[in-house]
């Protein structure tokens, strides 16, 4: 079935249309904090339109405005299409890229997770996860690394820590999705820790 793909938890923003037979069309741009700006565009450059009778989402652990921004557009798409929508991990992405470019019995993700914390979560080559994802500090995730490479955007807090670590600079890929075995998760945020944000009274919302 043909699927749309997108995928905008981190400073990357990047959309592909896959299906049985491979990458049909993709493209990837680092974008910053323009996420709401870019994504629709980049979705229309696809051939089509990027219509697809399934729509497939990053939901996270990520940015929480990058999160938010792919999931609207995905619900709005999949409405107005009647397209159905699922949900995948921005960790089982990077992961999934990662053991396609680089030899590894075993990987750890590590994403930016802001406030001084990284995203971790390590993977078997077949995807399985090894541990459930967390929001760590360097030291607790340099500590859980366990002697594998590590691979994401927020490799370089472990590195500032362990110079001789083995590490992989890397964003997330749409295009990657053609890679995972499954993307069967809700289309709703997977934050990973609480928003920054809180209500009248310090009430988180």
């Amino acid at each position: 079935m043909l699927t749309l793909v997108i995928e905008t938890s981190t400073t990357a923003c990047s959309v592909a249309l896959i299906d049985a037979t491979g990458v049909v069309a993709r493209a990837h741009e680092v974008v910053g904090r323009g996420h709401a700006e870019r994504l629709i565009p980049m979705i229309a450059a696809l051939p089509d339109g990027g219509r697809a009778p399934r729509i497939i989402v990053d939901v996270g652990p990520g940015s929480f405005t990058g999160i938010r921004v792919g999931i609207a557009a995905a619900r709005g798409l999949a409405l107005g299409w009647q397209s159905d929508i699922a949900g995948f991990s921005s960790l089982a992405l990077v992961a999934a890229g990662g053991f396609a470019a680089h030899e590894a019995d075993t990987l750890a993700v590590v994403l930016e997770g802001g406030h001084g914390e990284v995203f971790m979560q390590s993977f078997a080559a077949d995807l399985t996860p090894l541990a459930p994802f967390a929001s760590l500090r360097p030291d607790a995730a340099l500590a859980a690394l366990a002697g594998r490479p590590a691979i994401g955007n927020g490799v370089h807090h472990l590195l500032a820590l362990d110079p001789s670590l083995r590490v992989i600079e890397a964003l997330p890929d749409a295009a990657d999705a053609i890679l995972l075995p499954a993307a069967d998760l809700p289309a709703v945020p997977l934050y990973g820790r609480a928003p920054d944000a809180k209500l009248p009274g310090g009430k988180q919302p």
